[in-house]
């Protein structure tokens, strides 16, 4: 009896100390960073990050990690993940630098990267192919289109962010896919926030609004999960960080729910310059606004704040959850008591505050006049791509790539991952640079001419395109000096699709991918074995989608052909079926015409009866 009571005794105690062992290294965190722009825009970056031993997610013993992706990670063999859903264009030139270091964007649509472990390309095909069917039905996406005419194994551009011995790194294999075309929605919002601990219910996520979100002129949602092990030799970690980033126009953000539709200003409550020569009753145009706007999270958002997140870890470390980036004389009220934390950043004053769990928050900055703004971080590389050329059969892309320092070069990886129906020439691929004294953004239409003898092309990766089979992969490593534009040019050949692989709005275009800029450092080295260059930090960017029309056939006359063959056919079939089948017989040889004669006779007798009856009667009165 003794061993039938300590049995239980001794499980409860091995548990416990599992738990008190995944809770050292199991957390959560959450921060909302708040940033005003120019021109009444508002930046508002969410983040989420949250930890598991590498033991306890081997066990299946999930804590703070959501165990839906965790297992389809382990199905498919992925031990580093990367996925993102963007929309709408940074505008960079006003808004400055991407936030999080260009780290945390993707191109237009849906881009996905993993690093699969398999000993073999083809197990590595087969275990992508798994991990993007999972995830489209995970996140209600098309991911499961991401078929090897979409996928690219990237040489230069991309490196794992989490820690990987060397001995694993040799069974890794960098799978790359995207699909421009996509529409993020509200369904795909649900599922991200059903990874969170709080699930939108509590803590910053509360704030996570589709209407909202997707109204912003520019948002992306970021999925991360990376090894992390520390330098102090405690076990690894599996972390997950999410983070969702928009540019809101607070003006048109401020509306009220039951106006879900933007409309336009009404003409009373404009206000124009009226010193322009071309004012007048018909046209207006924009008076640049002396003070702040005012605004606050529940007119911005729709809602407060509802509290913190029960869940996330106080261990002084993040603790702040809301924080706000604006110049020390701006005015900032709270409508809840919180505490304040006050903190320098590289962008200027940080304001932070921690929220009580209980409570409803909410931020509220009046119309203010200002002095002076923040400073704006600018961009190390200005990225211009489009498509030239006219005619269905052959055109070009253009990319313009402008350094505006005027000291520093600038070391960087160029990527193109282009359909298997757009086959470039890579003899005419020319790289000129031309100096760029002219101011933003002049420079780019028009630079002037300076030629450089020296060749910005160090290094290049080309693979080429397999009909439906395929897409071209093209990487190249570039170099740009102080002060100069570079103009990357080459032509392509239009492929001629069959009539069932065009898409629906055929006639609008075929998507083509953004290029992936990836920014080296100065520090960086190109050594490596294999063409990449591993060392040192690097950032991203993406140029926008570009739009590729086709030769597109009139689908209107397979239906004109169907509808007069169907005629044709069924006047031709019917006549000659008619003559082929139908006997042609006298009147008197038919069945039963002696009998049909005699009813006829009786029925006509009978008439000449009846009317000689009336007259009869007629005459007698």
């Amino acid at each position: 009896m003794l061993v039938f009571l300590l049995l239980p005794l001794s499980l409860l105690l091995v548990s416990w100390a599992e738990a008190s062992a995944a809770s050292s290294v199991s957390d959560y965190h959450e921060r909302l960073l708040l940033r005003p722009l120019p021109q009444s825009a508002l930046l508002a970056s969410f983040n989420f990050r949250s930890n598991a031993s590498s033991s306890s997610f081997e066990q299946q013993n999930f804590r703070y990690f959501p165990r839906s992706l965790g297992q389809i990670l382990q199905h498919a063999h992925t031990k580093e993940l990367h996925l993102r859903f963007s929309l709408g264009r940074w505008d960079a030139e006003n808004w400055g630098a991407r936030p999080w270091g260009r780290a945390r964007e993707g191109g237009t649509g849906v881009e996905l990267w993993a690093w699969v472990e398999a000993d073999t390309e083809e197990a590595a095909n087969a275990r992508w192919l798994t991990l993007t069917n999972a995830l489209s039905g995970l996140f209600c996406a098309s991911l499961n289109f991401i078929d090897s005419t979409r996928t690219i194994r990237p040489v230069m551009t991309f490196e794992p962010e989490g820690t990987h011995s060397n001995a694993s790194m040799r069974n890794l294999h960098l799978l790359h896919g995207t699909l421009p075309h996509e529409v993020v929605c509200t369904e795909n919002l649900t599922p991200f926030l059903k990874l969170l601990p709080c699930k939108g219910k509590a803590g910053i996520s509360s704030l996570l609004d589709g209407h909202k979100l997707f109204d912003a002129n520019w948002q992306t949602m970021a999925v991360d999960v990376k090894p992390v092990c520390p330098e102090d030799g405690t076990e690894c970690i599996l972390q997950i960080e999410q983070t969702v980033d928009m540019v809101l126009d607070i003006e048109r953000s401020k509306r009220p729910r039951d106006n879900p539709m933007p409309r336009p200003i009404p003409t009373e409550d404009l206000v124009c310059d009226n010193s322009k020569p071309y004012h007048g009753g018909d046209s207006c145009f924009p008076l640049d606004r002396t003070s702040e706007m005012s605004w606050s999270l529940n007119k911005v958002f729709g809602r407060p704040l509802k509290g913190s997140c029960p869940l996330t870890t106080e261990d002084g470390r993040d603790s702040e959850t809301v924080c706000i980036n604006v110049p020390h004389e701006r005015e900032v009220q709270e409508r809840t008591a919180a505490d304040l934390v006050k903190k320098e950043h590289e962008d200027g004053y940080l304001r932070c505050y921690k929220i009580s769990p209980n409570l409803d928050f909410d931020l509220i900055l009046p119309e203010q006049y200002l002095s002076s703004n923040l400073p704006l971080s600018h961009p190390s590389l200005h990225a211009f791509r489009s498509i030239t050329g006219h005619g269905q059969e052959r055109g070009g892309v253009r990319a313009i790539l402008t350094n505006p320092s005027l000291t520093s070069p600038v070391r960087f990886v160029y990527l193109e991952s282009l359909p298997w129906f757009m086959k470039p020439y890579l003899h005419t691929l020319r790289a000129t640079i031309s100096s760029s004294t002219a101011p933003l953004p002049d420079q780019y239409l028009e630079p002037q001419q300076a030629p450089n003898t020296a060749d910005p092309i160090k290094q290049m990766y080309y693979r080429p395109a397999v009909d439906r089979h395929r897409g071209t992969h093209l990487e190249l490593l570039l170099e740009l000096p102080p002060a100069s534009t570079l103009t990357l040019t080459y032509d392509f050949e239009k492929s001629l699709l069959r009539y069932t692989e065009y898409p629906p709005d055929a006639n609008r275009g075929f998507d083509v991918a953004p290029a992936v800029i990836r920014l080296l450092s100065s520090s960086s080295s190109s050594s490596s074995s294999n063409g990449s260059s591993l060392l040192g930090a690097s950032e991203y960017l993406r140029t926008t989608s570009l739009l590729l029309p086709l030769p597109t056939p009139d689908f209107s006359m397979p239906y004109n052909v169907i509808i007069l063959t169907s005629t044709v056919m069924a006047l031709a079939f019917g006549s000659i079926f008619n003559i082929l089948v139908r006997r042609f017989v006298a009147a008197d040889e038919a069945p039963g015409y002696g009998l049909v004669s005699l009813k006829g006779r009786i029925w006509a007798l009978a008439q000449r009866l009846k009317a000689r009856l009336r007259g009869k009667g007629a005459k007698d009165e």
